[in-house]
């Protein structure tokens, strides 16, 4: 993946990312943070081309990204999803309420991708 600059104002937005983080965001950064989880790097609001991703495992090139309702059905969110995969990146969605009832399902889910690269998304 090669270096690009970010922007000083991306850099600003992705920080106020990080600060406001949503609950499950939160729940899910306290079991990756610091590679908690299998030894896997992960790091948070990452700014990747012109989004800020939620979670970036750059070693596998997957964005792990928690959506909430609002998400639902979004072509928003599928336009990113594509220009995303056309860098190379794996995107993987979880929704808010998967990250805080079913937490080890999402881990292991997690582990899974970053493990085998030839998985895909199925959202």
């Amino acid at each position: 993946m090669p270096h690009q600059p970010v922007p000083p104002e991306k850099r600003r937005f992705a920080k106020t990312l990080r600060r406001d983080m949503t609950e499950a965001e939160e729940r899910l950064w306290q079991e990756l943070r610091g590679r908690r989880l299998n030894g896997i790097k992960v790091r948070r609001q990452v700014p990747v081309g012109r989004y800020v991703a939620d979670f970036l495992c750059a070693e596998a090139m997957l964005i792990i990204e928690i959506d909430g309702s609002q998400h639902a059905m979004s072509d928003h969110d599928r336009r990113r999803s594509a220009d995303l995969q056309a860098q190379g990146f794996r995107v993987l969605r979880f929704w808010n309420h998967e990250v805080l009832r079913e937490m080890n399902s999402v881990c292991d889910t997690i582990v899974a991708f970053t493990r085998d690269r030839t998985l895909q998304p199925w959202r």
